[in-house]
């Protein structure tokens, strides 16, 4: 059985491990720090932690106030929150100034569940995007998360980190993982299905299905939406017949969109999304939801299926 993990009980403990030999790291959070998870780091540091209540504007400008005096900022919230209520303030605050801020945004997608639209964000990537001096990585399950929280500690700038709200299963074999760099799961010259975050492990499920009917499905895990790494894409575009990229995101901005620029203007090839299509979320429980806006190991298969030739 595969192991299953909460990525926010990952950062939460990864937090912990770098405040103990980093002083410099200080920790902010808008009144949900139990549901994503700093509540680890305010037990061990409550001198380094800072809770700003249903502020998430004012904890992004002071976020920047603190980075400009030399500290290393990790700050949480809901997806929504982050970039969405607080987009202004990261883009002129932080983004603007290039300031060592690392925004952990947990809860996103639509497998938050019961909690709705008004909690699920499916537009947060495309946000983050479009910011300059931005870093944006969607770890595959908790080992990536460690991973990713340790590569912002280590890397100056500011950065977008998006994890779920449920346990996600760990994907062996992925490979040294490398700001940037996209890791190749499996190989294929059939078709190359592209994912990140929690579609790594569906993604899987249909490749592995796929095999049994005779199609080699190339997967790469494409963990840093920005910087992105067009050298693997580029290479899959001119090595397999077309793409199909997975996202628990809007098909608009996210994933799809960064994979679908990049070979257009240099080798195109046909790109198919698995995405959230101009929709919002609902509430609902995240296995049936997914079901409801085709995100599941089947949906993928289907479109690789009906595309092959």
């Amino acid at each position: 059985m595969t192991e299953q993990l909460y990525q926010r009980d990952v950062y939460g403990q990864t937090l912990v491990k770098l405040g103990e030999s980093d002083k410099d790291i200080v920790v902010l959070d808008a009144d949900l720090s139990s549901s994503t998870r700093t509540n680890f780091f305010a037990k061990k540091f409550p001198e380094r932690f800072f809770n700003f209540g249903v502020a998430e504007q004012n904890m992004m400008a002071t976020a920047a106030g603190l980075a400009s005096c030399g500290k290393k900022v990790f700050l949480s919230t809901f997806a929504v929150f982050a970039a969405g209520r607080a987009w202004d303030q990261i883009r002129v605050s932080i983004s603007y100034n290039d300031f060592n801020v690392k925004i952990v945004a947990t809860h996103a997608g639509i497998t938050v569940g019961p909690d709705g639209a008004s909690h699920q964000a499916l537009e947060d990537i495309a946000l983050m995007r479009v910011l300059a001096n931005m870093n944006i990585i969607v770890p595959c399950d908790g080992p990536q998360t460690a991973e990713a929280v340790i590569a912002a500690a280590n890397t100056p700038g500011p950065f977008y980190i998006r994890l779920g709200r449920s346990k996600v299963p760990t994907i062996e074999n992925k490979g040294e993982f490398k700001l940037g760099k996209a890791q190749v799961i499996s190989e294929g010259n059939d078709v190359t299905i592209v994912a990140c975050g929690i579609m790594v492990y569906e993604a899987f499920l249909a490749v592995r299905s796929l095999a049994q009917k005779g199609i080699k499905a190339r997967l790469i895990n494409v963990h840093t939406i920005w910087p992105i790494d067009k050298e693997a894409i580029l290479k899959a575009a001119k090595e397999t017949k077309f793409f199909v990229v997975c996202e628990e995101h809007n098909v608009i901005g996210g994933l799809a969109s960064s994979v679908g620029e990049v070979v257009a203007g240099n080798y195109p090839k046909k790109v198919i999304h698995i995405g959230i299509r101009n929709r919002f979320g609902q509430s609902g429980e995240p296995e049936d939801l997914l079901k409801e806006y085709n995100l599941t190991s089947l949906d993928i298969e289907k479109a690789v299926l009906s595309n092959i030739s």
